[in-house]
């Protein structure tokens, strides 16, 4: 899969929840992590099991108008809103930085005016931030990490799968000296 992604959440306030999203974030192979106007210290992250900190770079903005992504990177909010895209139907930038609102609180409208996309699990109600990662980093996997098409029918053969890639020579002009 080429590009990047990043995951972060504004306005964390439980530390169980902050470890849980950390984790997902290592689990899924996240390049970085970040929050945005924390309640806590990340180091709080209590169910971070898979022992992040010492893997991830964390960073920790004070307010949204402090945050910075890299250049090229595409920030995702996930976010129940009117006019969020539903996230079956959402093709996941390749360099992209996922944000969630923390429990209880919806991301800021400060936090949103900075999203060039908005997405929304489609479920009945709100869920827990861990498995609201979870989900969307599992979609991000399923649509960009070159798993071909789903089979037609239950149990089937798999379907337009992309050809194994070869390594081949290296390429370069001749040099004129």
């Amino acid at each position: 899969m080429k590009g990047y992604f990043a995951v972060g959440v504004e306005g964390v306030s439980k530390p169980m929840n902050l470890g849980n999203l950390v984790r997902i974030a290592h689990a899924f192979d996240a390049s970085f992590f970040f929050s945005v106007a924390p309640r806590l210290n990340l180091a709080r992250a209590n169910s971070d099991t898979s022992n992040a900190e010492g893997v991830l770079p964390f960073y920790s903005y004070d307010h949204p108008s402090d945050f910075r992504l890299p250049l090229g990177c595409r920030l995702v909010g996930v976010e129940i809103t009117d006019d969020a895209v539903e996230l079956p139907r959402f093709r996941h930038p390749s360099r992209a930085a996922y944000v969630f609102g923390a429990e209880r609180y919806s991301l800021s409208p400060q936090m949103l005016s900075l999203c060039e996309f908005v997405v929304k699990i489609p479920t009945r109600f709100s869920i827990n931030v861990g498995m609201a990662g979870a989900i969307v980093l599992y979609d991000r996997l399923v649509n960009l990490g070159g798993y071909g098409g789903r089979p037609i029918t239950p149990g089937g053969d798999v379907v337009d799968l992309p050809p194994a890639h070869s390594w081949g020579a290296p390429k370069s002009k001749p040099r004129d000296y």
